[in-house]
């Protein structure tokens, strides 16, 4: 190969060469006979123009050979014809020796300072990534068996080897064992933890049916939201309130939870709302004690007989929470339509706005050229209502709302439809504008991190006191204010929910949520919550919880200067408004048992969902 001149000049005063070769050194081109692998086979004799003269040494005498400075090929040749019996030996390069003729500089060695070498691994350290991958990305376990997978993870060095996916067999004992190793390591933490609310469900899907159980607490140092996935068992036979007790009291007590759990949030079904009045323990007699300390002797077979009888009595379940987003979402849906179905100077009106609209929905979600043809009008696709989802009937008809009457009416047109009059439109809005308050505080309601049981009646608050602001305007305000105050009377007249308020510092005074320092939220959540001051509220408090009022802070973390105080909103609230956990958790459920996995286990669902919805694998480590 060829060496530059910069290059030879830079090497050259480490090496004494004769004159002559200096000479062709220098031209440059000369180094490709120097540094040529069988030059050791001539000696070097001048350098003539562009060529130089070596004499062969397997030759003999003094014939010499003329080549090019710039390539070797002639000499080559000349070996390959006139010596071909003799067996050629490459020469080795002597560096450091410059008393030699033949002494070639080393090669620098090129340094890359591109991508970084890669990192070995241990092979348990990959069977965590690759479980991670399937468990995170909610895979199939067949997936390590995929060989285009196994090629991959082929190319990932582990230490001493190759990368190398487990078989189907060895990564679900793999997940098994991790999978008793976090409920062993949640049961600790639950251990420590002195007050847990827990959310419940039941979800049917392909034929069927699971229990599954969220639980929630406050950690104690940071003061912050933590949360865990119990259960999603299968739940087997009808789902009769005695039923679903039997089960919630197993799961409770597997996890040593009987007597720590501060409230259970479920939905306004039935039949959860009657195994909780049903098996609640009953409470402490106050009655004082007998003076004469009397005995009893009872036969053991009739002790044996009563047992047997009422082992049902044995269940306890925890105190009850119904769902603060499914109440709000009845009212939205059944109270207001009910008293707008019910009044003849709605019903007509309110009835043909959303018939018509219906229309719109069908027509837009059932065919691409409606779909196409709205998209190509207003640039946007229209919200179809789903049943499941809350608030969107409410999105639904905001989209509509903001519709022009004239863009909207050529949509109908096109499509075929009846056209919108402005009374209907007029309607559409007014009942947007009505509900607009109540679909804010149901998405609040229906949050985790930053929501807490003390939300719930500052919420109820806020949502009746802006409805009142716009009575004048709409007509069937007054409803919507009886039924908030008729679904969530238990709320507004409980002294645990105005305590547990109290006591989150974002709304100790009522007037803190308009403070700069309030941990980071939406501004529609900042919107919302507006209250008037009142200074004569508390203004009898003292020690600790006069301090408490006096401070400025916002956060939750705060609490950590008032232990009595912090102690009871650990308690109060741990729980959250609304079921919507455990919802979150059967959404997840819904992706990872399809109808392409139904060979899939029941234990083996339950596993892979709680391990993906705790997070198991999100501390994976490469070390």
């Amino acid at each position: 190969s060829r060496i530059s001149e910069s290059r030879v000049q830079r090497k050259a005063p480490r090496l004494q060469f004769p004159s002559t070769i200096m000479a062709a050194v220098e031209d440059g081109p000369g180094m490709c006979f120097l540094s040529w692998k069988y030059s050791h086979y001539f000696s070097f004799v001048l350098e003539k123009d562009r060529n130089i003269v070596v004499n062969c040494t397997l030759c003999g005498g003094s014939k010499t050979l003329s080549t090019s400075k710039t390539s070797n090929s002639y000499l080559m040749k000349h070996l390959q014809k006139q010596h071909a019996s003799t067996n050629l030996v490459e020469k080795e390069p002597v560096v450091g020796d410059s008393s030699s003729v033949d002494a070639i500089p080393a090669k620098q060695r090129k340094l890359d300072f591109g991508q970084p070498a890669a990192q070995s691994i241990t092979q348990p350290q990959l069977h965590r990534l690759i479980a991670r991958y399937v468990v995170e990305d909610m895979k199939p376990i067949s997936t390590v068996e995929s060989h285009a997978f196994r090629q991959l993870i082929s190319h990932i060095p582990v230490r001493g080897r190759a990368g190398k996916a487990p078989s189907r067999k060895i990564f679900s004992s793999f997940l098994d064992q991790e999978y008793a190793n976090m409920e062993s390591e949640l049961k600790n933490t639950l251990d420590m933890v002195e007050y847990i609310s827990t959310t419940a469900d039941i979800w049917t899907v392909h034929n069927k049916s699971f229990l599954g159980v969220t639980a929630h607490w406050i950690n104690a140092q940071n003061m912050k939201r933590e949360k865990a996935a119990l259960a999603c068992r299968r739940f087997m036979g009808r789902h009769t309130y005695d039923s679903i007790a039997s089960e919630l009291d197993n799961i409770n007590s597997s996890h040593g939870l009987s007597f720590k759990i501060t409230s259970t949030v479920t939905d306004n079904g039935s039949n959860f709302v009657k195994a909780f009045k049903v098996y609640q323990p009953a409470p402490e007699s106050d009655d004082s004690e007998s003076e004469e300390d009397g005995v009893t002797f009872v036969s053991i077979g009739d002790v044996l007989q009563n047992a047997a009888d009422d082992a049902d009595y044995a269940i306890s379940l925890p105190p009850h929470q119904r769902c603060a987003s499914h109440t709000m979402n009845l009212i939205s849906c059944t109270d207001v339509e009910k008293w707008l179905l019910s009044e003849a100077a709605t019903k007509t009106i309110y009835r043909s706005a959303t018939t018509k609209c219906a229309g719109l929905w069908n027509k837009a979600s059932r065919s691409t050229v409606a779909a196409e043809i709205v998209d190509d009008i207003i640039a946007k696709k229209l919200l179809v209502p789903c049943t499941t989802r809350w608030n969107s009937f409410y999105y639904a008809l905001e989209r509509i709302s903001k519709i022009p009457v004239v863009e909207l009416n050529t949509i109908s047109s096109t499509l075929r439809l009846k056209c919108f009059n402005e009374r209907e439109h007029q309607c559409i809005r007014e009942y947007c504008a009505v509900m607009k308050p109540l679909t804010v505080a149901l998405d609040i309601l229906q949050g985790e991190d930053h929501c807490f049981y003390g939300t719930l009646l500052p919420t109820l608050e806020s949502l009746m006191t802006k409805t009142l602001a716009i009575k004048n305007a709409c007509t069937f305000t007054v409803s919507l204010l009886q039924a908030v105050k008729t679904r969530f009377a238990h709320v507004l007249g409980s002294e645990d929910a105005l305590l547990a308020a109290v006591i989150l510092p974002k709304f100790k005074l009522r007037t803190s949520a308009t403070n700069t320092t309030q941990h980071a939220g939406s501004s529609k959540e900042d919107e919302f919550f507006s209250f008037e001051e009142n200074e004569d509220i508390y203004a009898t408090a003292e020690g600790e919880v006069a301090e408490y009022l006096k401070s400025g802070a916002t956060g939750l973390d705060s609490l950590n200067h008032f232990p009595m105080i912090k102690k009871l909103s650990l308690k109060l609230n741990a729980a959250t408004p609304s079921s919507a956990p455990v919802e979150r958790l059967f959404s997840l459920g819904n992706l990872i048992l399809t109808p392409k996995r139904n060979k899939l286990t029941d234990h083996k669902f339950e596993k892979l969902l709680l391990l993906r919805y705790n997070r198991w694998f999100d501390g994976t480590r490469v070390e």
